[in-house]
Order: C-alpha cells, then structure tokens, then sequence
C-alpha cells in the first residue's frame, strides 16, 4: 500500500513537494484552496515581475522555453511556467483544486510521551505506524467538509498570503475614522487589473510600505493616474533597490551567490581556517558592498530624493529585504506621479492620514496598506494542538530550514528565504525527498537544536532585527553543501577550482543524475 503524503498548497513549494515525492513512490495529495496552481503568484498585480533573473528563479530539471526572453519574466509568465511543470510531470491530477485545509490534528502518543522522545518522531522515522495526521478539508464550492488521514504532511502555503498584518492604532486614530477606504495590499493585488485601475483612477492614493508590493502598486497607480493625481508612498526605512543589472553588466548573484562570496561570511559549523579566512576578507567584503551601494546610491538618484538607506547592502542582502526596482520608479517620483514621505508612524484622520508627531498630514481618499502578513499566525492556526502551536510559535527556527524537531510526521517548506525562493525551495523538497525514502536519518533532537541555535546566531548577527525572515541569502551554497552531504552528494558541483570559486551557483548545478 502507498503511503499518502498531504501537501498543503500548490505554489512553487508545493509543485517540488509533489513532483519530488512522485519520484520516490509516494502518493501525494495536494490540497490547494484556488482554482489553478502558482500560489502567491496568483495573487499579485499584472506589471510584477521577478525580482532574480530567471536562470536562478527555475526549477533544476525544467528550464523556462526558449519563447521567454525576458531576463526577468513578468507574473503572467511565471504562472505559465508553473503550470508548465506541473503538466510535464504529471502533477495536475494529484492537486485538488479549491479544497482549503483548515486543520490538522495529530492523533498518535501523548504530548508526555513526545516530550520523553530523544529522536524526532520517537525512532527517528518520518513514517510512525502509531501516528497519523488528521487534516480537515473544506470544499469552497460546496463548503462541505472532508477528513483526510495521512501518514505525513507538507505545510507549502508560504508566507505571503493568508493574514494581513494591519498595523495597530490609537484609539480613534485607526482606519474607522478615516472616510476613504482602506484596504491590505492582499486585497488589491487580488482584484482583476481592470477593476485595480477604475478603484485608484481619479483618486489621491497612499500606499503604506516601500517593499516590492508597495513599489509595484504605487507604480501602477503613478501609470493610471499621473501627476494629476499622485501616489504617496509612505514609508518608514529606505531600501537599496536592486537594479537590473550591476556595474559591468553582472546581476545581483554573482557578488552575492558564489563560494567566493560566502568566504567573506561567518558560517555556522565553520572550521577555524575558514572563520580566520573570513575575517581576513572583511574589507574586501565591506568594499564590495560599498562599492554597490555608491553605484546604486548615483543610478537611481537616491541622494537627490532623500532615500539613501542608513543601512548596508550587505545586511538588506543577507536578510532577504533588497528589492528589484524597476527603472520607472524614480522616473515617476521625478515627473511627479509619485510621491515619497518617511515616516516613523502615522495614523488616520477623518480626511487621510497624520504623519510623525501628527501635525503634517496628507489628504487622501485611498489607503493600501502593504504591510504584510502574519505568516506565523497562519501557521500556528492550522493545528488543533495547543503544545504544536506553542511549539511553532516560539521555535527559533527548523531543522535544514523544514523539520521541527518536536512535530513528528510533518515538514515545513516555504518559510526560509534566499535570493531564489524557487531554488531554495526545491531544494528542501529534493532533501526531504530523500529523507521520506530513507536515504538517511536525522540527527538526535538536541543535535537538531543545537543545529538550529547555530543558523539562529549566524541569522541574528548577519540580519539583526529581520533575522526572523529566516534568511539564507548570504550562504545558499554553504547551506545547500550541508543538503547534500545528507543525502549522500558531492557538494561541490562545479568543473574546476575557478569555476567552483567564482562561478555563481543555481539550480541547474543540481540537477540530479
């Protein structure tokens, strides 16, 4: 009899969960709550395009067709990709589409006795004959309900949809006062681009965020509307924008992506050679960096407009918060069709918003908030188990970016970032791939913890206060090596000590043999 698998969303994360466990023989059922695949990239407006050029955002063994010629393809492209692969290997009929889970209960040993175990899951096997997970499934046509029990479950619903994070406000300074309307970034990446264009055309329009939904939506509206009109961004921290392309025609990998580039870093489990070497080239990596920053600093202005961030590039790096800006952007905020305000808060008055110390303020009739969402929310939500909540909530992280040492029979996939989530992604599939089909075993639960506490540190240090991004931008290499010597590669992928070196790494060096 096949072990059935339930996988949890059909995005990117979910499409590499089930293509990897089809390959080994398992029998995956995927649970996706819209009506097709592409996840995220579903829900996100027409002129969004990749933030990575596209030899890095692809599966390994599925590249995009030669018909795309876009170095960075826009979100119509994407989901055709995506639904490319999920066609090419036969995905499509393991999804059931419009089915949302709403939640899982786990039904095996008592919390005592989990607590008492030295080994995930008790024996170290992903696969316990005493325990079974219940997942409770909603139709959304018919909003009847279903209970699936299976023998292992993937949670690939990602963390940039589900709960908006509203921000909180005074009392009576929140959005109930305000007579425009309000609405999360969710919502209007949600709606059909024409109705997108007649909600902000006309209107005074403010999106609160400078992160990549805040660009794109403020860009769309500077288009709609002009500088009849303009669009006001608010926003608490500048970003470096990330340009198409660097000095020399290099993109954003090569000074970030290559084993090279990660000899600058600090590493968790790092050798002492390689933790003196790192610091040897501390300048070398401060100067590279700076020298980025001053290029990006002239080629999209950002003294004239006041945006030069305080930050490094290398910290908004390594904490996955950089972002691909388009070229139009600051070409609107020049024209006028887009305005940009800092503010450490603000709240809401009858006729628009109050900045600061609330005595400057803007009137407006739209607000889009661009906020983002409370991915851990969502996740803690979904379990019946209020010791599985806790547990999720307060870990520092997992174990390889997907295994909580003490949530037996489940992984997490989607909740780490790097410079290619796709990749990153896949990768974690491909290993845990590897795992349900016995390949190797996880270490002890303390090892596990001790494992975890070390990338927390590495996280913390490189990232500061974003370091719950889970970002491994700075080591993918570094981490996809310690994917590999688990499952029994070789990590070093490259022909030749020059190539290894310098050579940006993707997801072509790991196509499987």
């Amino acid at each position: 009899m096949e072990t059935q698998v339930a996988i949890i969303g059909a995005g990117i994360s979910g499409l590499a969960a089930c293509k990897h466990c089809k390959s080994k023989g398992l029998n995956p059922i995927v649970f996706e709550s819209e009506a097709s695949v592409g996840g995220v990239w579903r829900k996100t407006i027409g002129i969004t395009r990749l933030q990575t050029p596209k030899k890095i955002y692809q599966f390994s063994d599925f590249p995009w067709p030669p018909s795309v010629t876009d170095e960075f393809p826009p979100q119509s492209q994407v989901i055709q990709y995506l639904q490319s692969y999920a066609q090419h290997f036969d995905l499509l009929q393991h999804i059931r589409f419009g089915c949302q889970v709403v939640s899982l209960r786990y039904d095996g040993p008592s919390d005592e006795e989990m607590r008492a175990w030295s080994l995930w899951g008790g024996k170290g096997d992903p696969f316990d004959t005493k325990g079974k997970w219940h997942v409770t499934v909603q139709d959304q046509n018919t909003l009847s309900t279903k209970v699936y029990s299976v023998s292992f479950v993937i949670l690939c619903f990602g963390k940039y949809n589900g709960l908006p994070d509203i921000p909180e406000f005074p009392k009576d300074k929140g959005p109930e006062v305000f007579q425009g309307k309000v609405m999360h970034s969710a919502d209007y990446s949600a709606m059909d681009s024409t109705d997108a264009a007649n909600l902000v055309r006309g209107k005074r329009v403010a999106v609160v965020g400078f992160r990549k939904s805040a660009v794109d939506i403020a860009l769309e509206c500077s288009t709609v509307n002009g500088p009849e009109h303009p669009c006001t961004v608010v926003y608490r921290t500048g970003h470096w924008g990330i340009p198409s392309v660097l000095p020399m025609g290099i993109s954003i990998p090569f000074p970030y992506g290559t084993r090279f580039s990660e000899l600058m870093v600090h590493k968790p489990d790092e050798s002492f050679a390689l933790s003196l070497l790192a610091s040897i080239l501390t300048p070398l990596s401060w100067g590279i960096s700076k020298s980025i920053e001053i290029y990006i600093s002239s080629y999209f202005r950002l003294g004239k407009f006041g945006t030069v961030p305080k930050h490094r590039l290398s910290k908004e790096i390594m904490s996955c918060h950089s972002v691909k800006l388009s070229e139009e952007f600051y070409d609107m905020v020049e024209k006028g069709s887009i305005k940009l305000k800092k503010s450490k808060a603000f709240c809401f008055s009858k006729k628009g918003i109050l900045f600061d110390s609330e005595v400057e303020s803007a009137d407006v009739d739209l607000v889009i908030l661009a906020t983002g969402f409370k991915y851990f929310e969502k996740l803690k939500d979904i379990f019946v188990s209020s010791t599985f909540q806790s547990d999720i909530t307060t870990a520092p992280g997992l174990y390889r970016n997907c295994i909580h040492p003490r949530v037996p029979q489940l992984a997490i996939i989607g909740f780490s970032e790097s410079i290619s989530n796709l990749h990153n992604a896949e990768m974690n599939c491909l290993w845990l791939s590897e795992l349900l089909d016995g390949t190797f075993n996880l270490p002890s639960i303390k090892e596990m913890d001790d494992d975890i506490a070390k990338w927390d540190k590495y996280m913390k240090e490189y990232s500061g206060e974003y370091h719950y991004k889970r970002c491994i931008a700075g080591l993918q290499i570094w981490f996809n090596d310690q994917l590999c010597k688990d499952i029994g590669w070789f990590p070093k992928r490259k022909k030749g000590f020059m190539a290894e070196l310098f050579e940006p790494y993707g997801p072509t060096d790991y196509v499987q043999s």
